[in-house]
């Protein structure tokens, strides 16, 4: 179910029409797999927790915004544990009162209960990893008190001794290449496996965009690459997911790194990018992934523009791109998309109210849309996205 969203952009000129995606709908697929992934874990039916994350992760399921349902599940699983720690984590007399091994020591003894059962491992694996960066918080390693700093090596050393007894019992699982990504993290030599762990990934789910995405911003140079083998991979992951994505995989690798980094901005292939946003719409014309496209050329893609003339010249071309896939390719609005473009695509950040980041987020697309069809606005004309394509039409 949509509703349209009205705006009078520019006033007795022409209005903007453009329906609103049922953003609730959407956002309950993934709280739902959250919320039955806890559900099951505090009733103690981690058999059939391990049935569902297995059948999700086999059948490749993601929710709207592509979240794979195993992960999700797995997330619900260990939240109390992990949640409760962040709490006492960030408050030192609940901190002091609390007593931090005694969740994941719950976790641990189902774990060996199952007898390596490798999605119920893999729910104590991640459980591990997260609780290594509820140690490490956001100070600085040189600041980090020397407890934080071996209780965020400890969490990481034990993922590290569990993830392969996963791997060795589901060698093709999605979710367990997943996790050795995510500890790469926490390992100091992980430079040199980096690529590899993540092609092997994208291999066995090449349709998620979300692993390619993260490769690329794993391969700059403040986290484990350089800018040459960003580039290298980037056209290497293009080739091997030609069949999926034509040249989409390029855009996939780049998509976060180059709105991270203005150098690796600079350096972009910006013309095999912009090939590959095409290849995208083409094979994935869903409008979650227009929404996403146009959000990231219309907001995220000029964030740190007027810092480095070289990557401005790129970020003008990606952001020109806005035009043809909101006129050729939008027919509804998602707020939370045009929110999170604002933000970077960062899933990290905490959001207070929904209702109001989605607000947000439908001022910022209106604007832009709007600016979008400035001239048409002007000259009287109403401008509606509709199913079937864009309208214009006069009073």
């Amino acid at each position: 179910m949509t509703e349209a969203a009205h705006e009078a952009v520019l006033p007795d000129h022409g209005q903007l029409n453009i329906p609103l995606a049922d953003g609730q709908a959407q956002d309950d697929i993934g709280r739902n797999s959250i919320e039955q992934g806890r559900y099951l874990a505090r009733q103690d039916r981690w058999t059939e927790l391990s049935d569902l994350m297995r059948a999700a992760d086999e059948a490749r399921e993601t929710a709207p915004d592509g979240m794979p349902i195993a992960e999700l599940l797995a997330f619900g699983a260990r939240a109390d544990v992990v949640l409760a720690a962040e709490h006492a984590l960030s408050d030192a007399k609940a901190l002091s009162e609390f007593d931090v091994l005694s969740g994941i020591s719950e976790l641990e003894d189902e774990m060996r209960a199952h007898a390596y059962d490798p999605m119920i491992a893999l729910v104590v694996t991640l459980a591990h990893i997260d609780l290594a960066w509820a140690w490490r918080g956001t100070s600085n390693e040189a600041t980090l008190p020397a407890l934080h700093q071996s209780r965020c090596a400890a969490h990481f050393d034990r993922a590290a001794a569990i993830l392969p007894k996963c791997r060795a019992a589901a060698a093709d699982s999605p979710l367990i290449a997943s996790a050795g990504c995510a500890l790469l993290a926490g390992q100091r030599k992980a430079h040199t496996r980096v690529a590899r762990e993540y092609e092997r990934l994208i291999e066995l789910d090449p349709s998620n965009q979300r692993h390619m995405r993260a490769m690329g911003t794993h391969l700059l140079p403040r986290w484990f690459g350089t800018y040459g083998e960003l580039e290298v991979h980037a056209l290497r992951i293009a080739a091997r997911t030609q069949q999926t994505w034509g040249a989409g995989g390029y855009a996939w690798v780049q998509f976060d790194a180059i709105a991270l980094d203005p150098e690796a901005c600079a350096r972009l292939d910006v013309d095999y990018f912009l090939e590959g946003m095409h290849d995208i719409v083409h094979r994935r014309p869903d409008q979650q992934t227009v929404n996403m496209l146009s959000a990231y050329c219309a907001i995220t893609i000029q964030k740190a523009a007027g810092q480095y003339d070289k990557a401005d010249a790129v970020r003008s071309q990606i952001h020109d791109a806005a035009h043809w896939l909101i006129r050729d390719h939008l027919t509804e609005l998602h707020p939370l998309i045009w929110a999170h473009a604002a933000n970077g695509f960062n899933n990290s950040v905490r959001i207070s109210s929904p209702e109001r980041f989605a607000a947000r987020g439908q001022r910022d697309a209106l604007r832009a849309i709007a600016d979008l069809f400035r001239d048409e606005l002007r000259s009287g004309l109403d401008v509606t996205f509709t199913p079937t394509g864009l309208r214009l039409s006069g009073h």
